[in-house]
């Protein structure tokens, strides 16, 4: 079976996993422009329908949270639901993955699509009937989590059938610039609502969101959708998966690192709404602006990645290693101001290391495996919030704001370090650093030749 690029479980000896850019399909190299994606109908469609439920999702995001702030006064609660919300991805997320493989993905989207909307509805009849409590928030945060078990690595995997492989670096971050432009509505919208009439609205302005995509499924057309291997029913296929990821240095440790950062580095909601109540004594306003910021950056790196034709792993490394180290400056920032303005490059930073995590896995993996791959993808980036929320909400009512979110920063700088460490190592290269005046660089060079250049010549005859 071809595993496309990177089929051995480690990379060649003259091969360098930190700037060797993934591997292109064999289609031809991806077209320029920043919506190169765009030209095709299909996904024009799928992106149409995804901005008006990507910001209806946002608007509940934001509600949902202020509403477990309102009714319990706790950042652990707020944890907790977020916890909620992810745990199915992080106990059932594999399963997504098979289910994803085998059956035909747009009308598996039909149906998940049709679900989120409903869970939307449902807490928008509870909050504006004023029979909401906090444990109606935790059910239906359980069950868009089951429901996104299936959903997210079935959207995942289907990008690649709407624009084919030429496109897909392009579209995955079309999709993340897609997501966060609704962040800039999303957290303003419910902001305001939540102020003037509640946020029963936002809950039912979300789950109506959801028609859009629904009718953009609807009218495309299967025949311009490209034909990919289904995995057939079977036993095992888990294992596989598992197998498959773990023989392969270039997609573990990138999935190592996501886990690290999904869990520790990513509660904006526990962190953004204890600033904004605990430490600026503020209200929903505020919370929705600090959200906002951060989709200003976010939509911001998003459209600087989808300018690039390839990517490096030592990208994925810096963008982790800075977003890290920003996160701790703000939680050490004195003033409002320069918290706000840190805002921007954390989002820049972190669609910066998403985009280029996720596109790089994609690309390497066989279209069979996708839907395994990627569900172990979504599974340690989302899955790990049940565990990092509730500690990270802990942590933060214990020792405050500050501490919460620099601990954060601190787990992901790490660990990008770490996983830098061992993709250099596992390339066979060395770090070589020149400081001589005129020519101060940091550059990865394979142990052999550096090797080769250190030995002695040999003596004249």
């Amino acid at each position: 079976m071809s595993t496309g690029p990177g089929t051995h479980s480690a990379p060649a000896p003259d091969a360098d996993p930190v700037t060797t850019p993934a591997g292109d399909a064999a289609a031809g190299r991806p077209r320029g422009g920043t919506f190169s994606s765009l030209r095709v109908r299909n996904y024009r469609l799928f992106a149409t329908g995804a901005v008006i439920s990507n910001t209806g999702t946002w608007m509940s995001r934001i509600a949902q949270d202020w509403l477990v702030l309102s009714l319990t006064g706790s950042s652990t609660a707020v944890g907790i639901t977020t916890a909620l919300q992810f745990l199915p991805m992080l106990l059932f997320g594999l399963y997504g993955g098979v289910i994803a493989d085998r059956c035909p993905k747009r009308g598996l989207l039909m149906l998940t699509q049709g679900a989120l909307g409903l869970c939307g509805l449902a807490l928008a009849a509870l909050t504006l009937s004023g029979q909401v409590q906090v444990w109606h928030v935790y059910v239906i945060a359980f069950l868009l989590g089951m429901v996104t078990v299936v959903d997210n690595p079935t959207r995942q995997a289907f990008v690649v059938e709407m624009v084919g492989p030429r496109d897909l670096r392009n579209a995955v971050s079309l999709n993340s610039a897609n997501f966060q432009s609704a962040r800039l509505v999303g957290p303003a919208v419910a902001g305001v609502l939540i102020t003037a009439v509640g946020s029963g609205w936002a809950f039912l302005l979300n789950g109506l969101s959801f028609g859009a995509p629904l009718i953009g499924l609807l009218m495309m057309r299967p025949g311009e959708l490209h034909k990919v291997e289904r995995a057939p029913r079977g036993k095992g296929q888990l294992r596989e998966g598992l197998r498959y990821v773990a023989g392969r240095p270039d997609l573990i440790w990138p999935i190592v690192l996501v886990g690290f950062i999904g869990t520790f580095g990513f509660n904006f909601p526990i962190w953004l709404s204890a600033f904004a109540d605990g430490v600026f004594h503020a209200g929903p306003g505020t919370y929705g602006l600090l959200n906002t910021l951060i989709a200003v950056g976010s939509v911001t790196g998003a459209l600087l990645a989808a300018r690039r034709t390839s990517t490096r792993q030592r990208l994925l490394i810096g963008a982790a290693l800075m977003f890290g180290l920003l996160e701790i400056a703000a939680a050490l920032s004195p003033a409002f101001w320069l918290f706000a303005a840190l805002m921007v490059p954390i989002g820049i930073f972190s669609l910066t290391f998403n985009v280029t995590a996720n596109s790089n896995v994609q690309l390497a993996t066989d279209p069979a495996m996708r839907g395994r791959v990627m569900s172990l993808f979504m599974m340690v980036f989302v899955g790990g919030t049940p565990l990092g929320g509730p500690l990270v909400g802990w942590l933060t009512d214990t020792y405050g704001a500050r501490v919460g979110f620099a601990a954060g920063g601190l787990v992901s700088a790490a660990a990008a370090v770490a996983v830098g460490l061992i993709l250099v190592r596992a390339g066979g290269l060395r770090v070589k650093v020149d400081l001589r005046p005129g020519r101060r660089h940091l550059t990865f060079v394979p142990r052999a030749a550096e090797d080769a250049q250190d030995k002695p010549l040999p003596a004249a005859a």
